[in-house]
């Protein structure tokens, strides 16, 4: 078993998974977080289980991560998602010759879609536009944005994990080239103190550029906020998403007693201002209707920001054009030793990203030690506070 120390920057679901997956190699690891854990991007999303289908035409790489890791949560986290698959609904005739395209680029993906009717449709979702002239049906699911990595939390915890909140990274530490150090400050005591490691890992996601400045690496990622709109009321039991490319306001996720609708996008500097764009909710309530008229007269409950972290150059203007696969950056190729960077991806894809980023540590420590994140069931979300 390994005995290093690896300490972890960022306290979402992708630090979560990689607290879990480096402790089951071995590792005495230490997680920080600044705030509450899941306090960032991770508890804002409409928690979306993505059978990746939304990205089977443009980019590919994306979808086939996101169905991958689909089948393999739903093994490793039973209970945690509610399987009522995922509906892409045709308004246009241009949106129902394009389904041809689409279902040919899921099975590329190894992603099922089936072809429905708009009987067939109307018939499942009966509180869909009317307008519909046909669907495609494929395994979505719905997930509480929370809970979910709080079974990676859980688990890694039980396995030995140190977790602290409310701990901020103010510095860097170097010895030589070498990161050997964070200084962090306490938040509830406003004191500092240094952690010490082996291997510093930053899963700050949005926020990973702003740690890479203060290490002296460049980490590109474009923090690319989006607004989500929840109104009372299930309209539908299926995730509605519009049969076209990924647009603002095209996919409606039903959360419990609510649903969900987003999402739109630009690009910030500066992840902690994204601002709540009031054309950017009405533009919510706009696209959002066109899938499910009730949308409109739907009470509202609330709406929110969320910032993805995406990666590409600066410069990017709507974060449409980036891609959702993720990356793990080692910065010895920027000539600081000990110090890697996972960021990008998606909620979904947050256990293959920490797969990855366990590896790349492994090789780097010379450590021979394999995954068994695939199968290895994972806690529940309640073990966190025990």
């Amino acid at each position: 078993m390994a005995s290093f120390h690896a300490v972890i920057i960022g306290g979402g679901g992708t630090g979560a998974a990689v607290a879990h997956d480096l402790t089951m190699r071995g590792y005495k690891v230490t997680l920080v977080e600044r705030g509450e854990v899941t306090s960032g991007t991770t508890g804002r999303h409409h928690g979306l289980l993505h059978s990746g289908a939304r990205y089977a035409v443009k980019d590919k790489e994306s979808a086939v991560e996101c169905i991958e890791e689909n089948m393999i949560l739903r093994r490793i986290a039973p209970g945690s998602f509610e399987l009522n698959d995922g509906l892409f609904i045709a308004l246009t005739e241009e949106e129902a010759t394009y389904s041809h395209e689409f279902i040919e680029a899921c099975h590329e993906c190894g992603i099922p879609a089936r072809r429905l009717t708009k009987q067939e449709v109307l018939a499942r979702e009966p509180n869909v536009n009317p307008n519909v002239i046909m669907g495609v049906q494929v395994p979505d699911a719905t997930m509480d944005a929370m809970r979910m990595p709080l079974r990676f939390f859980a688990t890694a915890k039980h396995n030995g994990a140190t977790i602290k909140t409310y701990t901020e990274v103010v510095d860097f530490i170097k010895r030589g080239n070498a990161v050997s150090a964070i200084r962090v400050r306490d938040h509830t005591t406003n004191k500092e103190y240094e952690i010490g490691g082996d291997i510093f890992i930053s899963a700050a996601g949005a926020w990973s550029g702003k740690l890479g400045d203060m290490a002296g690496v460049e980490v590109p990622i474009r923090p690319s906020p989006g607004v989500m709109l929840a109104v009372r009321g299930r309209l539908c039991n299926m995730v509605i998403n519009r049969l076209h490319a990924s647009g603002d306001g095209d996919i409606i996720v039903p959360q419990r007693a609510l649903s969900v609708i987003g999402t739109s996008s630009w690009v910030v500097e500066n992840p902690d201002k994204l601002g709540l764009p009031q054309d950017h909710i009405d533009m919510m309530v706009k696209y959002g209707s066109e899938l499910v008229p009730s949308v409109r007269t739907a009470p509202f409950r609330a709406a929110w920001s969320a910032a993805r972290p995406l990666i590409g150059p600066r410069g990017a203007d709507t974060g449409r054009e980036l891609s959702r696969t993720f990356k793990c950056f080692d910065h010895i190729d920027e000539g600081v030793e000990g110090f890697v960077t996972i960021t990008g991806g998606k909620a979904t894809t947050l256990r293959g990203m920490a797969e990855t980023t366990a590896n790349v540590v492994c090789k780097k420590m010379g450590v021979d030690m394999g995954c068994t994140t695939r199968e290895s069931v994972l806690l529940p979300h309640t073990a966190y506070y025990s």
